[in-house]
């Protein structure tokens, strides 16, 4: 690649990353000041306070987001998917299955992977509603249309989920330049008006404020978080754009323009302290309320679109690591195997964002719910990075607390300061995530079971076929495909097609997958066959946990390894696991019953697996748990 090419594609990339990456923490002035200083909070709006939160806000960014995210965190890549369940996947291979530490990494892992749903509920309301408030500063006779606003935007934006964002995501980064842009403007000229904000750029400020107002700073802490939300998603898109230009876009447009936008209101605020009702729309005066309005309308469609995106793509993980059910999984785009839509994520999604914009009424309601959704899945992704950087990379174990331990003792002040909203709308994302937390384990226990009961009556493939073979059936024309779980023996299916048609198809095959804690697995590197004698054998087929599961696909792979396939002439006999409940051993039985919902529920093996349906033949096997 020439170095123009590359300077283009970096060019690009990093537009993209504009529009995709950094739209969550980029409509964060819509809403931020305007909370912290919230009567509510107890916060009085002097210089001195203002001058301190300002100071915090940009040390916040400085810290939180420059060093740990764009500097530490974006190293801790998976084969370069980054992300919570990829962090999580490598902090678990980082350990044997043995350690004590396995278990309890699964459970932050997916406890983080929960609360990033949390927060993936709250963006686009609390994003679109600060955007649509705007209309209250032009005249109050809008404050009553600002929800049902809201609610048409909403409706409308996951309405066009199903076809994808291929035709509209290439606007996506000039909008945001736009908006980034605009956001650096405004904070230029309110800067130049009162100078003397620029004093926040000393961290001395902030500590003066934390130590002058203790408990009230404390609480402060908890509405400040909200400058930083979306660092999260900077890590979880690490995989579509890579890192170089996630921090160019970082450091050359976004931190530049948040930072002057964050001066800006502060010195609106000091010039003019009656601003405090909405100071982003009131920064450069009336006549810019409507054009701000559209633009932050925009803005926060876009920044909503990203965690919506990401929303799909976090449970198309899930489910390939075993969290959750099978699901229709749709992809949008013929060129973009990232882009997907998932029917039951995005309309479950919809009801609940709609709940909370009608529950929570305004965005200043719905930043208490917001910060702790933040600071959980922060704390979540900091102590996952330890036994990366600790175990994985084998780094010295002061540099690992150094590196770690620093953004910890930060993480835990945020989300300690988080959890004192617990009662005015911090229990939300908690109860969202509590929900989807027993969801994902409820599913995951459920599969053990279900496995080690087939596991418990299960008849040994080999020693199965010898037996076989002593005295063999009669051979029919073409090849069967049986699917087999990796704890299985012989295949049920096999057994039934034995007992009631007596026969054997002149070519057997098993197909096994095997997920592992990788997100990518080379085409070469994924399928293993095994001989195991009279025409019959194994197919070990390995996925990473972002791998589209494709069985035709694997049938073609294992052409280049000798063994060709003819679909017309090749059967698929799938076992439909009919799950019962039975009381006992196990799990509760609420928590049973759940699993055998969902179970029923679950997308069917062959759809799951693309397999062509007129070449399926299902046999059905009852499972007690």
């Amino acid at each position: 690649m020439t170095s123009e090419h590359k300077k283009s594609s970096l060019v690009a990339l990093t537009l993209a990353a504009v529009g995709i990456v950094y739209g969550d923490i980029g409509t964060s002035p819509l809403y931020t000041l305007k909370t912290i200083f919230d009567p509510a909070h107890g916060l009085p709006l002097t210089p001195a306070n203002l001058t301190g939160i300002v100071s915090l806000i940009f040390w916040g960014l400085t810290v939180i987001v420059s060093l740990k995210y764009v500097t530490l965190v974006l190293r801790a890549d998976n084969r370069g998917e980054g992300g919570i369940m990829a962090l999580m996947a490598l902090a678990l291979s980082s350990v044997s299955r043995a350690s004590r530490w396995h278990v309890p990494l699964m459970l932050v892992g997916v406890f983080g992977a929960t609360l990033f749903y949390g927060d993936s509920v709250i963006t686009p309301a609390i994003s679109v509603l600060s955007a649509i408030e705007g209309l209250e500063v032009a005249t109050p006779a809008f404050k009553p249309y600002v929800v049902p606003l809201t609610i048409i935007v909403l409706v409308a934006l996951y309405a066009v989920q199903s076809h994808g964002t291929a035709g509209i995501g290439r606007w996506f980064g000039p909008i945001m330049l736009i908006w980034f842009g605009a956001l650096a403007a405004m904070g230029v000229v309110n800067i130049m008006q009162a100078p003397a904000i620029l004093a926040a750029l000393n961290p001395w400020h902030a500590l003066v404020f934390m130590y002058e107002n203790q408990f009230i700073a404390f609480v402060a802490l908890g509405a400040v978080v909200l400058a930083f939300t979306g660092a999260e998603a900077l890590y979880a898109d690490m995989g579509h754009f890579g890192k170089e230009p996630i921090r160019v876009a970082w450091f050359a447009i976004c931190f530049p323009a948040l930072a002057l936008n964050y001066l800006g209101q502060g010195g609106l605020l000091l010039a003019h302290p009656d601003a405090i009702s909405n100071p982003f729309y009131q920064q450069l005066g009336a006549w810019s309320v409507y054009p701000l309005v559209i633009l932050s309308t925009m803005a926060t469609v876009i920044a909503s679109q990203a965690t919506i995106s990401g929303t799909f793509s976090m449970t198309k993980q899930a489910i390939a690591l075993g969290l959750l059910p099978r699901m229709r999984v749709r992809h949008t785009s013929e060129s973009e195997i990232g882009q997907i839509y998932i029917p039951a994520v995005n309309w479950l999604q919809l009801a609940v964002v709609l709940l909370a914009v009608v529950g929570f009424g305004s965005s200043e309601n719905l930043a208490a719910a917001y910060g702790i959704a933040v600071t959980a899945t922060m704390l979540s992704t900091t102590v996952l990075t330890f036994f990366v950087i600790r175990y994985r990379w084998k780094l010295p174990l002061l540099l690992c607390w150094g590196a770690t331990g620093f953004f910890l003792v930060i993480d835990i002040m945020l989300f300690s300061a988080s959890s004192l909203k617990l009662l005015h709308g911090g229990w939300f994302p908690l109860l969202l995530g509590s929900v989807l937390f027993t969801v994902m384990l409820t599913w995951r226990d459920g599969r053990d079971l279900v496995f080690k009961n087939l596991e418990k009556h299960a008849i040994p493939l080999e020693a199965f076929l010898s037996s076989l073979f002593m005295a063999p059936p009669a051979r029919v024309y073409g090849t069967a495909i049986f699917l087999r779980g990796e704890s299985d023996g012989v295949p049920h299916a096999l057994l039934h097609n034995l007992s009631h048609n007596k026969v054997l198809h002149e070519r057997v095959v098993f197909i096994t997958v095997h997920i592992v804690e990788e997100p990518w697995v080379a085409p070469e590197e994924q399928v293993k066959i095994v001989d195991l004698g009279h025409q019959c054998y194994q197919v070990n087929v390995h996925y990473g946990f972002k791998d589209e599961p494709d069985i035709p696909n694997v049938l073609a792979l294992c052409g280049k390894h000798g063994l060709e396939f003819e679909m017309m002439e090749t059967s698929f006999f799938i076992a439909r696991q009919t799950v019962i409940s039975t009381p006992g051993a196990g799990m509760a039985s609420w928590r049973e019953s759940l699993f055998v919902t969902m179970s029923r529920n679950a997308r069917a093996a062959a759809d799951y697996y693309q397999i062509p349906p007129n070449r399926v033949i299902e046999l059905g096997t009852q499972v007690e748990i």
